[in-house]
């Protein structure tokens, strides 16, 4: 299992660690020397060291079976790192924060003055269509007119190595007690690496949660009382609920737990009676939040919340609505956002998109099924999609057909060749594909992790990292090193 780098060879893709086969990127060299130093007994004993710390520390995640049970499994994780320079990071972080800015913008201005419709900027029809689009959020003001508090951009490169905005999680975004744990774990299998790498910390990040939400607060001179709203235990991201809440010293709650009175206060059921909340973090989508302004079915929600927040009696993080942003052919917009509320280019761009709702782009998709990735609006987690260079002809026609009865709901891209990251296969080390998804905190102020979740295609010659699907993570690195 000794690592050899001179046999590692990336084929054309990006590597993030190696720009040739024995030649470390200088931000990864010294990461690289150590590696290649460890013996293979040395190596099995890191992994199992990593797999070890997982379960004590009871890093899960919920999968679910097609007979609709699910199951908790151990995190996957790589304990190779991905590196990036701080300089170049610097960069990144300023296109984040110049997006999620344009985004909060464009999701206050479509429940406000439409004005970027009135423009032309932004088609109405597209609006009309939104599947994420909430009436009932017209005219809220939420405090500092943000809507989405909480925001996960995926980033990825190109075998040039360009960083693109693949899309924007603006609901629920998940993963980043992952980012959290994963480096908790290099710390216990890597302590004396850790200790003399210029590596730029991550663990701030349930502080600067709390006081993002803490200035949702609707009652100023205290300590705010803040909650974590989860749908439960067999939520897919109910690990993240509860190590959040853990973390930040806030309540884990139960749509049951809370109650709205009659002055439109939201309240906690404690043992010493009825509590006062003053903000809630949810992570439960829109339409089971209150069945009393969105599905009259859901169960775990709290009846009257959504007027409790128009009244200004709590604060919801992300706010209700933020959605209408979260959806794959808005994506395609974001650019024009940019441009039209903050006239400045995109330091960030888009994958280069196609918008089946526009004839010639559909044409276009309809002719070249076989080589582009095609997507629909609104699902997540790699489901739904297709590949088509992997695609057979009967997929190809069966998207074919749904694009055509229904052209708003799809997007094509060219299929990007991903980037990759050296990661631990069996007894050597093979390059995965992977992405990044870095997390926004927007509310007073602006504040991006360094770094983000780092997720990995263990399966060879996959491009879908995402967990449910077989995909691992690793620990990101920032380092303050001069060198790309």
């Amino acid at each position: 299992m000794a690592i050899h780098w001179k046999t590692y060879n990336a084929r054309g893709a990006y590597d993030t660690l190696l720009a040739a086969p024995g030649e470390p990127r200088p931000v990864a060299a010294a990461l690289c020397a150590y590696l290649g130093s460890l013996s293979s007994a040395d190596l099995r004993e890191r992994r199992a060291a990593a797999e070890l710390a997982i379960r004590n520390l009871g890093i899960t995640f919920t999968v679910y079976s097609e007979e609709g049970g699910s199951i908790d499994r151990a995190w996957p994780f790589d304990i190779i790192p991905r590196v990036i320079a701080r300089r170049e990071w610097e960069g990144i972080e300023r296109g984040l924060r110049q997006r999620v800015h344009a985004l909060n913008l464009f999701i206050d201005d479509i429940y406000h003055d439409q004005r970027i419709v009135r423009a032309g900027v932004f088609p109405a029809e597209l609006l009309a269509d939104s599947r994420n689009f909430r009436p009932q959020c017209v005219g809220v003001k939420p405090p500092h007119r943000v809507w989405a508090h909480i925001c996960g951009s995926d980033l990825i490169r190109d075998s040039d190595g360009t960083m693109y905005v693949l899309e924007d999680n603006l609901r629920v975004p998940s993963g980043v007690s992952y980012m959290l744990e994963n480096r908790q774990v290099m710390k216990r299998v890597f302590p004396e690496l850790l200790e003399d790498t210029p590596l730029l910390p991550v663990d701030d990040y349930p502080s600067q949660l709390f006081d993002c939400l803490a200035s949702l607060s609707p009652r100023r001179g205290r300590r705010p009382e803040v909650v974590v709203l989860t749908p439960g235990i067999y939520n897919s991201a109910y690990f993240e609920h509860a190590y959040l809440a853990q973390q930040m010293g806030a309540q884990l709650c139960l749509g049951s737990d809370l109650i709205v009175g009659d002055d439109d206060c939201v309240y906690r059921r404690a043992i010493t009676g009825l509590e006062r909340v003053d903000v809630i973090y949810r992570r439960i989508d829109d339409l089971f939040l209150d069945p009393e302004a969105f599905d009259p079915d859901s169960v775990i929600g709290v009846r009257g919340l959504f007027r409790a927040w128009r009244a200004g009696k709590v604060g919801l993080a992300n706010a209700p609505g933020a959605g209408v942003a979260d959806d794959k052919v808005v994506y395609a917009f974001v650019p024009e956002m940019i441009r039209y509320y903050l006239g400045e280019d995109p330091i960030l761009p888009n994958v280069p998109t196609f918008k089946c709702v526009e004839r010639k782009a559909r044409d276009h998709v309809l002719a070249n099924l076989d080589r582009l990735v095609v997507k629909p609006a609104n699902e997540s987690g790699g489901y739904g999609m297709l590949i088509g260079p992997q695609s057979t002809a009967a997929e190809r026609a069966e998207f074919a057909r749904l694009i055509r009865r229904d052209p708003r709901n799809y997007i094509a891209q060219p299929l990007i060749t991903l980037s990759t990251a050296p990661t631990l296969v069996d007894d050597h080390v093979e390059p995965r594909h992977v992405d990044l998804r870095p997390f926004i905190l927007s509310s007073r102020s602006t504040y991006v992790t360094t770094g983000g979740l780092t997720r990995v295609a263990l399966r060879k010659g996959s491009t879908v990292v995402n967990s449910s699907q077989g995909g691992g993570s690793k620990d990101t690195w920032i380092v303050d090193h001069d060198g790309a």
